[in-house]
Protein backbone atom coordinates (compact mmCIF):
# COMPACT_ATOMS: atom_id res chain seq x y z
CA UNK A 1 0.00 0.00 0.00
CA UNK A 2 1.85 3.21 -1.03
CA UNK A 3 1.95 6.61 0.84
CA UNK A 4 -1.17 8.54 1.47
CA UNK A 5 -0.92 12.73 -0.09
CA UNK A 6 -0.55 13.68 3.22
CA UNK A 7 2.40 11.21 4.06
CA UNK A 8 3.85 12.62 0.85
CA UNK A 9 3.26 16.27 1.43
CA UNK A 10 5.06 15.92 5.13
CA UNK A 11 7.46 13.69 3.80
CA UNK A 12 8.77 16.30 1.02
CA UNK A 13 8.23 19.28 4.04
CA UNK A 14 10.63 17.60 6.09
CA UNK A 15 13.51 17.01 3.33
CA UNK A 16 13.16 20.56 2.08
CA UNK A 17 13.57 21.63 5.93
CA UNK A 18 16.17 19.66 6.54
CA UNK A 19 18.04 20.03 2.79
CA UNK A 20 17.81 24.00 2.95
CA UNK A 21 18.42 24.37 7.37
CA UNK A 22 21.92 22.39 6.13
CA UNK A 23 22.84 24.67 2.75
CA UNK A 24 22.04 27.39 5.59
CA UNK A 25 24.44 25.78 7.87
CA UNK A 26 27.10 25.20 5.50
CA UNK A 27 26.75 29.03 4.31
CA UNK A 28 27.32 30.41 7.90
CA UNK A 29 30.07 27.88 8.58
CA UNK A 30 32.12 28.25 5.35
CA UNK A 31 30.75 30.98 3.38
CA UNK A 32 32.51 33.59 5.90
CA UNK A 33 35.52 35.68 5.12
CA UNK A 34 38.01 37.85 7.38
CA UNK A 35 36.91 41.83 7.57
CA UNK A 36 38.96 44.61 8.98
CA UNK A 37 36.96 46.41 11.99
CA UNK A 38 37.52 49.95 12.04
CA UNK A 39 40.89 51.30 14.04
CA UNK A 40 40.47 52.62 17.58
CA UNK A 41 41.16 55.87 18.09
CA UNK A 42 44.07 57.06 20.58
CA UNK A 43 44.05 60.54 22.11
CA UNK A 44 46.67 62.65 23.12
CA UNK A 45 46.86 66.51 25.59
CA UNK A 46 49.60 68.90 25.16
CA UNK A 47 49.54 72.03 27.50
CA UNK A 48 51.02 74.74 25.89
CA UNK A 49 52.05 76.76 28.53
CA UNK A 50 53.35 80.17 26.71
CA UNK A 51 54.68 83.83 28.25
CA UNK A 52 50.88 85.44 28.17
CA UNK A 53 48.57 82.40 28.56
CA UNK A 54 48.21 78.56 28.95
CA UNK A 55 46.04 76.44 26.18
CA UNK A 56 45.09 73.01 26.52
CA UNK A 57 44.83 70.81 23.15
CA UNK A 58 43.10 67.70 22.54
CA UNK A 59 44.52 65.65 19.52
CA UNK A 60 43.08 62.31 18.20
CA UNK A 61 44.19 59.54 15.93
CA UNK A 62 43.89 56.83 14.03
CA UNK A 63 45.23 53.64 16.22
CA UNK A 64 47.22 51.76 13.12
CA UNK A 65 49.04 55.01 11.91
CA UNK A 66 50.41 55.95 8.29
CA UNK A 67 54.17 55.11 7.72
CA UNK A 68 54.91 54.85 11.78
CA UNK A 69 53.72 58.74 12.07
CA UNK A 70 49.38 59.00 13.22
CA UNK A 71 47.14 61.08 11.12
CA UNK A 72 46.16 63.57 13.80
CA UNK A 73 43.30 66.24 13.92
CA UNK A 74 42.27 68.55 16.74
CA UNK A 75 40.03 67.54 19.30
CA UNK A 76 39.63 70.36 21.60
CA UNK A 77 41.23 73.78 21.92
CA UNK A 78 40.98 75.41 25.37
CA UNK A 79 42.64 78.47 27.02
CA UNK A 80 43.38 78.26 30.94
CA UNK A 81 42.14 80.91 33.25
CA UNK A 82 45.09 83.04 34.06
CA UNK A 83 48.34 84.20 32.63
CA UNK A 84 51.24 82.57 31.78
CA UNK A 85 52.69 79.59 34.37
CA UNK A 86 55.66 81.86 34.52
CA UNK A 87 53.46 84.85 36.21
CA UNK A 88 52.89 82.21 39.03
CA UNK A 89 56.53 82.29 40.19
CA UNK A 90 56.11 83.96 43.30
CA UNK A 91 53.43 81.45 44.37
CA UNK A 92 53.77 77.92 42.65
CA UNK A 93 50.40 76.20 44.40
CA UNK A 94 48.09 78.06 42.38
CA UNK A 95 49.92 77.11 39.08
CA UNK A 96 47.89 74.02 39.02
CA UNK A 97 44.45 75.71 40.19
CA UNK A 98 44.88 77.65 36.92
CA UNK A 99 44.96 74.27 34.99
CA UNK A 100 42.26 71.93 36.23
CA UNK A 101 39.48 73.57 33.98
CA UNK A 102 40.70 72.80 30.56
CA UNK A 103 42.27 69.20 32.11
CA UNK A 104 38.51 68.63 33.42
CA UNK A 105 36.99 69.53 29.78
CA UNK A 106 39.46 67.49 28.30
CA UNK A 107 38.98 64.48 29.90
CA UNK A 108 34.84 64.63 29.69
CA UNK A 109 35.62 64.25 25.85
CA UNK A 110 38.20 61.20 25.98
CA UNK A 111 36.13 58.04 26.79
CA UNK A 112 37.10 56.83 30.18
CA UNK A 113 38.62 53.50 29.33
CA UNK A 114 41.24 55.49 27.17
CA UNK A 115 42.31 57.83 30.28
CA UNK A 116 45.37 55.36 31.27
CA UNK A 117 46.60 55.27 27.62
CA UNK A 118 46.57 59.11 26.72
CA UNK A 119 49.89 60.71 27.01
CA UNK A 120 49.74 64.47 28.49
CA UNK A 121 52.79 66.56 28.18
CA UNK A 122 53.17 70.43 29.17
CA UNK A 123 55.45 71.99 27.13
CA UNK A 124 56.79 76.02 28.45
CA UNK A 125 58.15 78.00 26.11
CA UNK A 126 59.64 81.86 26.18
CA UNK A 127 57.77 82.98 29.51
CA UNK A 128 59.77 80.36 31.73
CA UNK A 129 62.95 80.62 29.37
CA UNK A 130 63.12 84.43 30.25
CA UNK A 131 62.24 83.52 33.99
CA UNK A 132 64.75 80.91 34.08
CA UNK A 133 67.89 83.70 32.78
CA UNK A 134 66.89 85.43 35.99
CA UNK A 135 66.17 82.91 38.66
CA UNK A 136 66.28 79.05 38.00
CA UNK A 137 64.97 78.01 41.14
CA UNK A 138 61.53 79.47 40.83
CA UNK A 139 61.61 77.67 37.41
CA UNK A 140 62.00 74.31 38.99
CA UNK A 141 59.31 75.39 41.95
CA UNK A 142 56.72 75.90 39.10
CA UNK A 143 57.31 73.13 36.93
CA UNK A 144 57.40 71.24 40.50
CA UNK A 145 54.04 72.25 41.49
CA UNK A 146 53.03 71.74 37.56
CA UNK A 147 54.25 67.63 37.84
CA UNK A 148 52.14 67.24 41.11
CA UNK A 149 48.93 68.52 39.79
CA UNK A 150 48.95 66.74 36.59
CA UNK A 151 50.77 63.91 38.02
CA UNK A 152 47.43 63.09 39.81
CA UNK A 153 44.94 62.89 36.46
CA UNK A 154 43.93 59.69 35.92
CA UNK A 155 46.06 60.04 31.92
CA UNK A 156 49.58 59.31 31.45
CA UNK A 157 51.27 61.97 32.08
CA UNK A 158 54.78 62.51 29.98
CA UNK A 159 56.26 65.48 32.24
CA UNK A 160 56.34 69.07 31.94
CA UNK A 161 59.58 70.56 30.76
CA UNK A 162 60.93 73.75 28.88
CA UNK A 163 61.17 74.13 25.27
CA UNK A 164 63.75 75.62 23.47
CA UNK A 165 63.06 77.69 20.77
CA UNK A 166 64.62 75.50 18.19
CA UNK A 167 61.83 72.79 19.33
CA UNK A 168 59.36 75.20 19.54
CA UNK A 169 60.00 76.75 15.94
CA UNK A 170 60.63 73.15 14.28
CA UNK A 171 56.98 71.76 15.65
CA UNK A 172 55.35 74.71 14.53
CA UNK A 173 56.83 73.97 11.06
CA UNK A 174 55.73 70.71 11.65
CA UNK A 175 51.81 71.94 12.32
CA UNK A 176 51.72 74.41 9.53
CA UNK A 177 52.90 71.68 6.76
CA UNK A 178 50.88 68.99 8.25
CA UNK A 179 47.30 70.99 7.96
CA UNK A 180 48.31 72.76 4.73
CA UNK A 181 48.54 68.66 3.71
CA UNK A 182 52.21 69.18 2.52
CA UNK A 183 53.79 66.48 4.32
CA UNK A 184 51.27 63.55 3.61
CA UNK A 185 47.53 63.86 1.81
CA UNK A 186 44.85 61.30 0.54
CA UNK A 187 44.75 60.77 -3.19
CA UNK A 188 41.58 59.85 -5.32
CA UNK A 189 42.92 56.33 -5.70
CA UNK A 190 42.49 55.73 -1.97
CA UNK A 191 46.14 55.94 -1.18
CA UNK A 192 48.16 58.26 1.54
CA UNK A 193 50.92 59.88 -0.50
CA UNK A 194 53.97 62.76 0.03
CA UNK A 195 54.00 66.25 -2.12
CA UNK A 196 57.05 67.00 -3.80
CA UNK A 197 59.28 68.21 -1.10
CA UNK A 198 59.52 71.81 -3.28
CA UNK A 199 56.17 72.57 -2.44
CA UNK A 200 56.86 72.44 1.55
CA UNK A 201 56.26 76.29 2.91
CA UNK A 202 58.30 78.02 5.73
CA UNK A 203 57.16 79.07 9.18
CA UNK A 204 57.04 82.27 11.19
CA UNK A 205 55.59 82.51 14.59
CA UNK A 206 55.44 85.75 16.67
CA UNK A 207 54.87 84.99 20.49
CA UNK A 208 55.01 87.05 23.81
CA UNK A 209 58.45 86.99 24.28
CA UNK A 210 60.44 85.63 20.97
CA UNK A 211 59.92 84.80 17.87
CA UNK A 212 60.84 81.76 15.25
CA UNK A 213 61.53 81.40 11.94
CA UNK A 214 61.58 77.83 10.06
CA UNK A 215 62.13 76.36 6.81
CA UNK A 216 63.79 74.22 4.38
CA UNK A 217 67.14 75.80 3.25
CA UNK A 218 68.48 76.06 -0.21
CA UNK A 219 72.15 74.63 0.86
CA UNK A 220 73.50 73.16 4.06
CA UNK A 221 73.18 74.51 7.08
CA UNK A 222 76.66 75.47 8.56
CA UNK A 223 75.52 76.22 12.13
CA UNK A 224 74.22 72.36 13.56
CA UNK A 225 72.28 74.34 16.19
CA UNK A 226 70.21 75.80 14.42
CA UNK A 227 69.47 72.35 12.47
CA UNK A 228 65.78 70.19 12.96
CA UNK A 229 65.84 67.17 12.06
CA UNK A 230 62.97 64.49 12.19
CA UNK A 231 61.06 61.68 10.44
CA UNK A 232 57.55 61.84 9.24
CA UNK A 233 55.52 59.17 7.15
CA UNK A 234 58.14 57.31 6.44
CA UNK A 235 60.20 60.77 4.83
CA UNK A 236 63.36 62.66 6.54
CA UNK A 237 63.06 66.16 6.81
CA UNK A 238 65.94 68.89 7.77
CA UNK A 239 65.27 72.60 8.74
CA UNK A 240 66.62 75.69 9.16
CA UNK A 241 65.23 77.15 12.62
CA UNK A 242 66.39 79.84 14.58
CA UNK A 243 64.43 81.49 17.80
CA UNK A 244 65.02 84.83 19.12
CA UNK A 245 64.42 85.50 22.55
CA UNK A 246 63.06 88.81 23.72
CA UNK A 247 61.85 89.71 20.25
CA UNK A 248 58.58 88.79 20.71
CA UNK A 249 55.49 91.12 20.79
CA UNK A 250 55.29 91.73 24.21
CA UNK A 251 58.61 92.03 24.82
CA UNK A 252 59.52 94.15 21.91
CA UNK A 253 56.59 96.47 23.11
CA UNK A 254 57.61 96.80 26.77
CA UNK A 255 61.25 97.90 25.66
CA UNK A 256 59.83 100.56 23.28
CA UNK A 257 57.57 101.98 26.74
CA UNK A 258 60.64 101.89 28.60
CA UNK A 259 62.36 104.27 26.21
CA UNK A 260 59.18 106.17 25.71
CA UNK A 261 56.67 108.13 28.06
CA UNK A 262 53.62 107.36 25.94
CA UNK A 263 53.11 105.08 22.71
CA UNK A 264 50.70 104.61 20.33
CA UNK A 265 48.26 103.20 21.89
CA UNK A 266 51.12 88.52 17.26
CA UNK A 267 50.74 88.44 13.55
CA UNK A 268 47.65 87.20 12.93
CA UNK A 269 45.79 89.33 15.72
CA UNK A 270 47.65 92.53 14.63
CA UNK A 271 47.56 92.55 10.67
CA UNK A 272 44.22 91.02 10.93
CA UNK A 273 42.95 93.99 12.73
CA UNK A 274 44.50 96.13 10.02
CA UNK A 275 42.93 94.08 7.36
CA UNK A 276 46.49 92.48 5.94
CA UNK A 277 45.84 88.88 5.76
CA UNK A 278 44.82 88.92 2.59
CA UNK A 279 47.74 88.98 0.94
CA UNK A 280 48.21 92.60 0.23
CA UNK A 281 51.58 94.06 -1.30
CA UNK A 282 54.44 95.00 1.04
CA UNK A 283 53.69 98.76 0.02
CA UNK A 284 49.93 98.31 0.64
CA UNK A 285 50.54 96.77 4.08
CA UNK A 286 53.08 99.50 4.74
CA UNK A 287 50.65 102.72 3.66
CA UNK A 288 47.95 100.51 5.90
CA UNK A 289 50.68 100.64 8.90
CA UNK A 290 50.96 104.39 8.89
CA UNK A 291 47.79 105.60 7.89
CA UNK A 292 46.59 103.96 10.92
CA UNK A 293 49.08 105.34 13.04
CA UNK A 294 48.75 108.52 11.74
CA UNK A 295 45.00 108.78 12.57
CA UNK A 296 43.78 110.76 15.59
CA UNK A 297 42.96 108.74 18.54
CA UNK A 298 39.85 109.90 18.80
CA UNK A 299 38.70 108.51 15.79
CA UNK A 300 40.15 104.88 16.41
CA UNK A 301 38.79 104.69 19.18
CA UNK A 302 35.62 105.60 17.53
CA UNK A 303 35.96 103.40 14.63
CA UNK A 304 37.13 100.14 16.88
CA UNK A 305 35.00 97.34 17.99
CA UNK A 306 33.94 97.19 21.69
CA UNK A 307 36.22 93.80 22.14
CA UNK A 308 39.43 95.27 21.06
CA UNK A 309 39.85 97.72 23.42
CA UNK A 310 42.30 96.07 25.73
CA UNK A 311 44.88 96.06 22.60
CA UNK A 312 43.73 99.10 20.71
CA UNK A 313 46.46 101.16 22.05
CA UNK A 314 49.47 98.54 20.73
CA UNK A 315 48.36 97.82 17.03
CA UNK A 316 49.85 101.01 15.86
CA UNK A 317 53.42 100.00 17.47
CA UNK A 318 52.78 96.38 16.45
CA UNK A 319 52.16 96.55 13.01
CA UNK A 320 55.56 98.45 12.91
CA UNK A 321 57.40 96.00 14.62
CA UNK A 322 56.06 93.29 12.47
CA UNK A 323 57.04 95.53 9.21
CA UNK A 324 60.82 96.18 10.38
CA UNK A 325 61.06 92.65 11.31
CA UNK A 326 60.05 90.96 8.45
CA UNK A 327 61.79 93.14 5.87
CA UNK A 328 65.13 94.57 8.00
CA UNK A 329 65.47 91.50 10.33
CA UNK A 330 64.07 88.17 8.03
CA UNK A 331 64.45 90.26 4.40
CA UNK A 332 61.53 90.12 3.44
CA UNK A 333 61.17 92.19 -0.26
CA UNK A 334 58.34 93.71 -2.23
CA UNK A 335 59.27 90.25 -4.53
CA UNK A 336 58.64 87.85 -1.94
CA UNK A 337 56.37 89.59 0.43
CA UNK A 338 53.13 88.11 -1.42
CA UNK A 339 54.64 84.38 -0.57
CA UNK A 340 53.26 85.18 3.02
CA UNK A 341 49.95 84.38 4.68
CA UNK A 342 49.04 85.57 7.99
CA UNK A 343 46.69 82.53 9.41
CA UNK A 344 45.49 81.63 13.09
CA UNK A 345 43.90 78.57 12.02
CA UNK A 346 44.43 76.01 8.65
CA UNK A 347 41.88 73.00 8.07
CA UNK A 348 40.39 73.61 11.25
CA UNK A 349 43.24 73.33 13.11
CA UNK A 350 44.83 76.09 15.63
CA UNK A 351 48.48 77.20 14.08
CA UNK A 352 51.40 76.35 16.52
CA UNK A 353 54.11 74.14 17.86
CA UNK A 354 51.62 71.46 19.70
CA UNK A 355 50.02 69.34 16.86
CA UNK A 356 53.68 68.94 15.45
CA UNK A 357 55.10 67.57 18.99
CA UNK A 358 51.92 65.09 19.11
CA UNK A 359 52.71 63.97 15.15
CA UNK A 360 56.73 63.43 16.45
CA UNK A 361 55.14 61.95 19.40
CA UNK A 362 52.87 59.18 17.86
CA UNK A 363 56.49 57.88 15.96
CA UNK A 364 57.10 56.78 19.42
CA UNK A 365 53.50 55.09 19.80
CA UNK A 366 53.26 51.46 18.71
CA UNK A 367 51.01 50.88 16.46
CA UNK A 368 48.07 48.82 16.53
CA UNK A 369 47.35 46.02 14.10
CA UNK A 370 43.29 46.04 13.12
CA UNK A 371 41.47 43.82 14.70
CA UNK A 372 39.90 41.09 12.29
CA UNK A 373 35.87 39.36 12.64
CA UNK A 374 34.98 36.63 10.75
CA UNK A 375 31.98 38.08 8.81
CA UNK A 376 29.89 37.14 5.58
CA UNK A 377 29.40 39.03 2.46
CA UNK A 378 25.98 40.53 1.43
CA UNK A 379 25.46 37.79 -0.68
CA UNK A 380 26.05 35.01 0.88
CA UNK A 381 24.33 36.39 3.91
CA UNK A 382 21.57 37.01 1.84
CA UNK A 383 21.16 33.41 0.32
CA UNK A 384 22.09 32.32 4.21
CA UNK A 385 18.46 34.13 5.23
CA UNK A 386 16.77 32.99 2.40
CA UNK A 387 17.24 28.94 3.25
CA UNK A 388 16.65 29.90 7.11
CA UNK A 389 13.21 31.44 5.97
CA UNK A 390 12.53 27.99 3.69
CA UNK A 391 13.51 25.74 6.78
CA UNK A 392 11.33 27.42 8.70
CA UNK A 393 8.35 28.09 6.60
CA UNK A 394 8.54 24.04 5.66
CA UNK A 395 9.16 22.97 9.22
CA UNK A 396 5.84 24.80 10.27
CA UNK A 397 4.28 22.94 6.81
CA UNK A 398 5.15 20.31 8.28
CA UNK A 399 3.74 20.68 11.88
CA UNK A 400 0.55 22.12 10.17
CA UNK A 401 0.07 19.02 7.97
CA UNK A 402 0.93 16.91 11.08
CA UNK A 403 -1.87 18.27 13.11
CA UNK A 404 -4.05 18.09 10.56
CA UNK A 405 -3.20 14.37 10.28
CA UNK A 406 -4.33 13.93 13.66
CA UNK A 407 -7.19 15.43 13.92
CA UNK A 408 -8.30 13.41 10.76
Amino acid sequence: MGLTWKQRVFTALLGTAAVSGLTALLLILVGTINVLLPPDTKFGIVFDAGSSHTSLFVYQWPANKENDTGMVSQALACQAEGSGISSYASNPARVGESLQGCLEEALALIPKAKHHETPMFLGATAGMRLLSRKNRSQVEDVFAAVRQALGQSPVDFRGAELLTGQDEGAFGWITINYVLGLLVKYSFSGEWIRPLEETLVGALDMGGASTQITFVPGGPILDKTTQATFRLYGADHTVYTHSYLCFGRDQALSRLLAELVQAFSSFYYTFHFLNLTSKPSLSEANATVWQFCRRPWKLVEESAPADQDPWLRDYCASGLYFLTLLVEGYGFSEETWGGIEFRQQAGGTDIGWTLGYMLNLTNLIPAEVPAQRRAQSFGVWTAGVVFLVLTLAATLGAVGVQLFWIQD
